[in-house]
């Protein structure tokens, strides 16, 4: 809970970010409080403190207290440091190692079970699947179309901006898409996913958690938790959260279509056995 509340804080609205800003700085003295007695020290009403606690992903507040107790039991280690100059090598593999594996930690606490789920659901219904990736998100892109015709889902990657317009609006109800965005604000990606959702598909993002421009396009949101720190803008921590995202459904998608799954792996298996010297 604390890392959503660090993820989210720059994309808040004064009154919730106050009352965020409390819950971070005060958060034992936050978890033997009522609705009310926090409303009133962060001096916003009931409801704002309510409609946090949704937006963070509780049902309520005190749901948000339970989180924030397990918190403080098993302390969440915050990668707040960058890398510096002074960096020797030991240090430098120490500190990115340690980002990476945050990011998957984090990642593991923020992923919804349900969005999985319905994102499983949506892709096998469809007769096709388009994924769409910019930048540093294409390789991840281009990942998941790979995964997908490994287990049979008939697929296609469309990384060029323009080719993404014009696929995303010749789809239709029985395509499903995926985008792959970080930062959920990449102009491009979020007129094709725009796009694909007017022509009425179903539509899948893989992004940071938190408030992002893609998220009023998309129908399923599969959210990561990666920090980007001043040296490592689109460092491999955004990735490889995106990456654990991807596996994660592409095992769900082959164990719910398990029969078509490992007949279609045998067989590229031995299609491409000839490639192999």
């Amino acid at each position: 809970m604390l890392a959503r509340i660090d993820a989210s804080c720059s994309s808040l609205p004064p009154t919730a970010r106050r009352i965020a800003d409390y819950i971070s700085n005060h958060a034992v003295e936050v978890v033997h409080m009522s609705v009310t007695e926090l409303a009133e020290r962060a001096e916003a009403s009931e409801g704002s403190v309510v409609a946090l606690c949704q937006q963070l992903g509780a049902r309520g507040f005190q749901q948000l207290k339970i989180a924030l107790a397990r918190d403080l039991v098993q302390p969440v280690q915050f990668i707040q440091e960058d890398l510096t100059r002074e960096d020797d090598v030991p240090t430098v593999i120490e500190k990115i190692f340690r980002a990476n594996l945050q990011a998957l930690q984090d990642t593991l606490n923020v992923v919804d079970t349900n969005q999985m789920s319905r994102a499983v659901t949506a892709i096998l219904n469809a007769d096709r699947v388009e994924v769409y990736g910019i930048g540093s998100a294409a390789p991840i892109a281009e990942d998941a179309n790979y995964r997908l015709l490994r287990i049979g889902i008939e697929s296609k990657v469309v990384l060029d901006s323009h080719v993404q317009a014009i696929s995303a609006s010749l789809t239709g109800p029985n395509v499903a898409t995926i985008t792959v965005s970080h930062s959920g604000s990449t102009h491009e990606t979020i007129a094709a996913t725009r796009l694909a959702k007017e022509a009425g598909a179903t539509t899948i993002c893989i992004t940071n958690f938190g408030k992002s421009p893609i998220q009023a396009y998309c129908d399923i949101i599969l959210q990561t938790m990666a920090k980007e720190t001043g040296f490592r803008t689109e460092a491999m921590t955004s990735r490889i959260a995106q990456l654990a995202i991807v596996d994660a459904l592409i095992s769900c998608l082959a164990l719910a279509s398990y029969e078509k799954a490992i007949a279609t792996i045998n067989k590229t298996f031995d299609v491409l056995s000839i490639k192999r010297a």
